[in-house]
């Protein structure tokens, strides 16, 4: 590493190789999945156990431009889609529908709320990740199954299934005046990929008031090498995810939701995530939240609007305080969602934010 570090002279190509070598180590030694800052708009693509929570088919598409400014920045995208089998819900209280004047999602909906049927949920995530020469993506299936444990709450398990590929592209490397047959990522200067099963589950615990959820994902560990010797590459570990949240009725028009996420990768430090979201009725929000780590810590600024019962859009800016803020810059991510099968007319979610 010593030797390919003297042989960049330019600082601009440091910088990139710096910021390389930060995340070969990221995707090939520990974590393999993406970083998700409106994690609280689409707990989905961390938790199976959310498939088909809602009383809709819920599509959310969401682009992550992590570190603006440098040349092979992260830039993760996804799909997602997933929707209720067999849920009843008949909406009979005096409060299901909305009442001129008052807020859909105000006192008289949280007191009448009541637990939905025993039901089931299928979906499913496509998601791109890439980052300089190394990019990532994945395509799985998730089921869960909802049934409600007292009036009031129900709890969710749910599985997810497919594969996921790391590919790295060492046509793209600069090698500058080392040998390219580096042994680190295999005899070849074209593109390497490798693809692999992966398995998931979680648990999601739900009322009107707050959700609970626990999920891992990756649970069988594989081996990540581009090379038969496996003196180099790594490994593709079990990610675990804690996520919780309480919603506070301020008024009868707003609302605030403070939410954690807690996620552990050995042999990593555990890493936390804190969020606020401020909604008024069920048209506008805003947000601000912090991530705690030496490496992705910083601030989060997030806005987000629902337009009508069929369309919703989320944004959010990151600025690092990180050991690499010299490096890391400013992050974008935007999340659209589009509510299908929308019956019952609901502007914002009923269980989950």
């Amino acid at each position: 590493m010593k030797q390919l570090l003297q042989s960049f002279n330019n600082a601009s190509v440091k910088r990139l190789l710096f910021f390389c070598v930060m995340f070969a180590v990221k995707y090939m030694a520990a974590q393999q999945k993406p970083v998700y800052t409106q994690y609280i708009l689409n707990n989905y693509i961390i938790n199976p156990a959310i498939t088909g929570i809602e009383n809709y088919t819920d599509v959310k598409i969401s682009y992550r431009n992590q570190w603006t400014g440098i040349d092979g920045a992260p830039v993760t995208t996804y799909l997602s889609i997933q929707g209720p089998v067999g849920k009843k819900d008949y909406r009979t209280s005096a409060t299901s529908y909305d009442v001129p004047g008052e807020n859909p999602r105000g006192r008289q909906y949280m007191e009448s709320y009541t637990a939905a049927e025993p039901h089931h949920g299928l979906g499913g995530i496509i998601v791109s990740d890439k980052t300089g020469y190394l990019n990532r993506w994945g395509g799985y299936v998730t089921y869960a199954y909802h049934k409600g444990i007292t009036a009031r709450t129900t709890l969710s398990a749910g599985f997810m299934a497919g594969i996921t590929a790391v590919s790295l592209d060492a046509s793209k490397i600069q090698w500058g005046s080392l040998n390219v047959n580096d042994p680190a990522i295999g005899y070849n200067s074209g593109e390497i990929s490798k693809i692999k099963p992966e398995i998931g589950a979680g648990l999601w615990l739900y009322s009107a008031e707050y959700f609970v959820g626990v999920s891992v994902l990756n649970i069988v560990p594989a081996k990540a090498n581009f090379v038969k010797d496996n003196k180099y590459g790594g490994d593709f570990v079990p990610h675990f995810f804690t996520t919780a949240g309480y919603k506070f009725l301020l008024n009868e028009d707003i609302s605030l939701l403070p939410s954690v996420m807690v996620q552990f990768i050995n042999p990593y430090p555990t890493q936390v995530y804190i969020n606020a979201k401020l909604q008024y009725q069920d048209k506008v929000w805003i947000g601000s939240g912090y991530r705690f780590g030496d490496l992705l810590g910083g601030f989060t600024a997030m806005a987000g609007l629902n337009v009508s019962n069929t369309f919703n859009v989320g944004y959010s800016y990151d600025v690092s305080t990180s050991k690499l803020v010299n490096y890391s810059r400013n992050t974008h991510e935007i999340i659209i969602g589009f509510l299908l099968g929308n019956k019952y007319g609901d502007t914002c979610p009923r269980n989950v934010w």
